[in-house]
């Protein structure tokens, strides 16, 4: 005879949680994998499980309102015949007109051009809003080459040839049909109404010899005057940022598995890649190993959030970073305000991730034009750029209680690690110790 005893409240699987057996339930409802957008949801290490150390007897801090801290960046002086300097080491990552709507790709350029930073184009082309409101404006190079003509990559400040993705390393992207309106089915010579799905590699390639040749004949159409980047997703950080270095690029963009993506499959957001924070150190080796540290410049991304992950990650070896939900955000996605309308789509904010139906009440990720409509640019550029410049101060505040008159002259050395597994991923100490795993030390 069985026995409950009542005490004990009954106990659920943590391998077979909620969450889990409803996705298998779905799975058994439909027959079709999920597909959403934004980043991974898991918890992984990240920047939180790093402090810095401040400046105390053997560190001299600088006095805030009397003493600078420099946080201009140069990108693209390897071999570009213009490179650009930016105010403020934090871009905004490439993402594109058709994911989002084109008041919110005015709104990422308004927002960049008043903080003296980039905007990024996404796939499907450059769009004449980003254009006319972005002071600097990087033009992504996809597989899928939608909307890629010679005329645009002259008008751009930048070419980042894009390899990987954090979110969906080796995998391409997806654009639902219901987002192909005319205007992006024209961009992208397309059929409107018709779902799309980018190619995961580049067509006229087979291995990083062939990344050398695009590189060179980018550098022909454009003069040699583009700062060339090629961007990876966080796999094998240490091989792919030493081939991009051997294939030519000027700028390095490394993105982390907390990177967002406009949609991909759920499984391949959660199960492949690497944490960000895992992927700095090895891209930084590969580049001190070839003598280019601070040459060939580093661009980090995937969940960036405030000004204290900014200056980590520039003491981790990277010269810059670059944001995009967190942008979103700062624009007016996931708002609260929204809430109601979030709720009638099954949702809430702050968890609303189905960009891809294009039923976004803060028309940021939509190209219904009435949604569309709610987002006005020149206010939400506004936000961004105040955004902007509190990541800025933040990370120099951090800088100068270092000791550090510039952003790049932080270093591991500020660093220390709450876990284990942060202080082997950073290769920092873990904190009260000199402890690096795998390095010795007590």
């Amino acid at each position: 005879m069985s026995y409950h005893n009542p005490y004990t409240p009954p106990r659920k699987s943590a391998t077979f949680d909620d969450y889990t057996l409803a996705e298998i339930r779905r799975a058994a409802a439909t027959g079709i994998y999920d597909i959403r957008g934004a980043g991974t949801k898991r918890k992984v290490p990240h920047f939180d499980d790093l402090l810095f150390l401040g400046a105390s007897i053997s560190r001299y801090p600088l006095e805030g309102y009397r003493e600078k801290c420099d946080t201009t960046v140069v990108l693209g002086s390897r071999f570009a015949k213009k490179p650009i300097t930016l105010k403020t080491p934090i871009t905004i990552a490439g993402m594109s007109f058709g994911a989002l709507s084109g008041n919110a790709k005015e709104a990422l350029g308004r927002g960049a051009t008043i903080a003296g930073t980039s905007t990024t184009t996404g796939d499907g082309g450059m769009t004449d809003e980003e254009r006319g409101h972005s002071q600097t404006l990087v033009y992504q190079y996809l597989p899928s080459r939608y909307g890629m003509n010679p005329k645009d990559l002259r008008r751009a400040d930048a070419i980042e040839v894009v390899v990987g993705q954090g979110a969906k390393p080796g995998g391409g992207g997806m654009l639902l049909g219901q987002k192909i309106s005319d205007r992006v089915a024209n961009m992208r010579n397309l059929p409107q109404g018709i779902d799309q799905r980018s190619a995961c590699r580049h067509p006229d390639w087979t291995g990083p010899d062939d990344l050398e040749i695009k590189i060179m004949e980018l550098r022909e159409i454009t003069d040699w005057e583009k700062p060339i980047y090629v961007k990876v997703g966080g796999a094998r950080p240490y091989y792919d940022t030493a081939l991009a270095v051997k294939a030519g690029a000027d700028v390095v963009v490394l993105d982390g598995m907390q990177g967002g993506t406009a949609a991909t499959q759920d499984v391949f957001i959660e199960n492949v890649g690497m944490p960000t924070l895992a992927c700095i150190r090895p891209a930084v080796q590969a580049l001190q190993d070839l003598g280019m540290h601070r040459k060939v410049r580093l661009i980090i991304s995937g969940g960036i959030r405030s000004g204290a992950d900014v200056a980590k990650a520039l003491a981790l070896g990277a010269d810059a970073v670059a944001i995009g939900t967190a942008a979103l955000v700062a624009i007016g996605d996931n708002d609260p305000r929204w809430e109601e309308e979030y709720q009638k789509l099954g949702t809430t904010a702050g968890a609303y991730d189905d960009w891809h139906e294009g039923k976004d009440p803060a028309g940021i990720t939509t190209q219904d034009p009435e949604l569309a409509k709610r987002l006005d640019p020149v206010a939400a550029g506004r936000r961004l750029a105040n955004y902007l410049k509190v990541m800025t101060l933040e990370a120099q505040t951090i800088a100068r209680a270092c000791g550090k008159n510039h952003l790049h002259n932080l270093e591991p050395e500020d660093l220390v690690a709450l876990t284990i597994e942060a202080s082997a991923m950073a290769q920092v100490p873990l904190a009260g110790t000199n402890w690096i795993p795998g390095k010795g030390g007590f």
